[in-house]
């Protein structure tokens, strides 16, 4: 069963359209990393799956029913743009109120049981206003758990953290699916941390979904490359150049693509007088993918 289907769904806004066509896919127990430049689709596509937009035409199927069904809705969580906490209130406050917005039977066993799973079971009487952007990032998590959701759709919920509370975040996320059986759908630019806990991808460009694949899949797909750097750069990349297919310069690197013994490159470059002084093997990540993949580059 799939958490997410979406077919030929389109939304226009004066004529434009912000989803044209989109089809997605996604596998109930995924952290699905949905990713596009600004104004591709990305939040539209989120708040038509929460309901918050109608759709122009399209099929959108949750858990194999149609989205609107009121037995799924109850289903789903979301975070988009931000938490709607009041400020003044408590965090205990915000998700009580939320509690009784959603009619949840026994809600502080609920409200305990989601500041646990975000790590804020210290700071439930802590008025909202105090809490750290990662803190109200993780209240605003907290609040889309409630209920117990099957699925969880977050728009951009690691922009702006620092690197610790990029850490804490991955661990939440990792938790919400393994061990309380969530399906995540999750948009981020920031690519690096999105390749660590993502285990499907679905890359949107003008409103279409133009590649959905796994993490497993990306891995084989990722390009092979051997990065060195010689004291003459421009002679050596000329006679790699000579040798070699693709050879570029990236960050102060000289990097031959698809080449699977670095031996073979530092042998040529010794022969025409250009000892190597630094050499590493490696793969191109997601982030570089994306971008070969937007610029049309993948596979040159």
């Amino acid at each position: 069963m799939n958490a997410i289907e979406i077919r030929g769904l389109s939304k226009s806004f004066r004529g434009l359209y912000a989803v044209d066509g989109l089809n997605m896919t996604v596998p109930v127990g995924a952290i699905y990393g949905f990713i596009g430049e600004n104004g591709s689709g990305k939040s539209t596509t989120m708040k038509l799956l929460c309901g918050h937009l109608v759709p122009d035409k399209g099929k959108i199927k949750l858990f194999d029913k149609k989205y609107t069904n009121a037995g799924v809705r109850v289903r789903v969580g979301a975070l988009i743009e931000n938490a709607g906490c009041f400020p003044g209130s408590s965090v205990y406050q915000n998700l009580m109120m939320q509690c009784i917005n959603l009619g949840i039977e026994n809600p502080n066993e609920e409200i305990r049981r989601v500041l646990e799973i975000v790590r804020m079971e210290e700071h439930a009487r802590l008025k909202f206003k105090k809490c750290s952007l990662g803190m109200k990032q993780r209240i605003g998590i907290a609040m889309a758990l409630l209920g117990d959701p099957a699925l969880l759709i977050l728009d951009e919920p690691i922009n702006g953290l620092d690197t610790d509370g990029m850490r804490i975040m991955r661990e939440i996320l990792v938790d919400i699916t393994q061990k309380y059986g969530c399906t995540v759908l999750i948009s981020s630019h920031i690519l690096g941390e999105l390749e660590k806990i993502a285990t499907h991808y679905g890359i949107i460009r003008q409103g279409k979904m133009i590649m959905e694949l796994t993490a497993a899949e990306l891995e084989g797909r990722a390009r092979v490359f051997v990065s060195l750097k010689t004291k003459d750069m421009d002679g050596a990349k000329a006679v790699l150049k000579e040798k070699f297919s693709s050879v570029r310069t990236e960050e102060e690197y000289i990097r031959v693509y698809d080449v699977e013994d670095p031996e073979r490159i530092v042998e040529v470059l010794m022969q025409h007088g250009h000892p190597v002084s630094e050499i590493r093997k490696n793969k191109i990540g997601l982030t570089e993918y994306y971008i070969e993949l937007m610029s049309g580059k993948e596979g040159q």
